[in-house]
């Protein structure tokens, strides 16, 4: 038997089972919309229901969306021919929010791990591959996570591509020391891959 009245434990309880969501936090969240008007509540619960049930994925790119495609890939202004490959819709989200591209993207939902069971027919690889030529694609650029698996996958890509289309331009995103980073804190793969991406230096 929980300390907590029995529907207010079940709200907990579903809040803690949210990602990055511990018991505390869920606590003080349940708490406030008990404390909040009902109107609170009900505006919650029906943002929720909403996302359920109009959120989908893009038929292009396979980003998420209400529309169908969605608004990156209906954009005129945007460049057909550069396709940005991310892992998840929140990559996707933060290249958008930095404003440093302009093209098309390609999300993969995920990335290889063979650990995990996550393998090449996991991913949007073969959709990836079939747009290449369907939108006479010339420039990839891979922004698959500075992990691992996200160095797993950007090479198996490179190479899948490649194979097919070898005249395609293939670039991977530079990794490296941060700005305002401390080489003393930075892991071995960090700095490799900065001393592997250094620039001219102009003067």
């Amino acid at each position: 038997m929980g300390i907590y009245p029995a529907p207010l434990e079940t709200l907990v309880n579903r809040l803690a089972s949210l990602p990055g969501l511990g018991p505390k936090s869920a606590v003080r969240i349940a708490l406030h919309i008990l404390r909040s008007d009902k109107a609170v509540a009900q505006g919650l619960a029906e943002a929720l229901i909403e996302v359920k049930e109009k959120i989908k994925f893009c038929s292009t790119c396979f980003n998420i969306t209400d529309h169908d495609p969605c608004l990156v890939c209906a954009d005129p202004n945007r460049s057909n021919h550069v396709l940005c490959v991310v892992e998840g819709p929140g990559d996707q989200l933060a290249i958008e929010e930095a404003g440093v591209f302009r093209g098309k993207y390609h999300v993969l939902h995920g990335a290889l791990s063979p650990l995990e069971g996550i393998g090449p027919e996991d991913l949007k690889l073969g959709e990836l591959v079939s747009r290449v030529a369907k939108e006479d694609i010339k420039e990839v650029i891979l922004a698959t996570n500075p992990t691992t698996q996200g160095e797993a996958t950007a090479s198996f890509i490179a190479g899948l591509l490649k194979e097919r289309y070898p005249q395609l331009n293939i670039y991977r995103i530079a990794l490296g020391v941060p700005m305002g980073g401390d080489l003393k804190y930075m892991d071995r793969l960090t700095l490799e891959h900065a001393f592997k991406s250094k620039t001219p230096l102009e003067t």
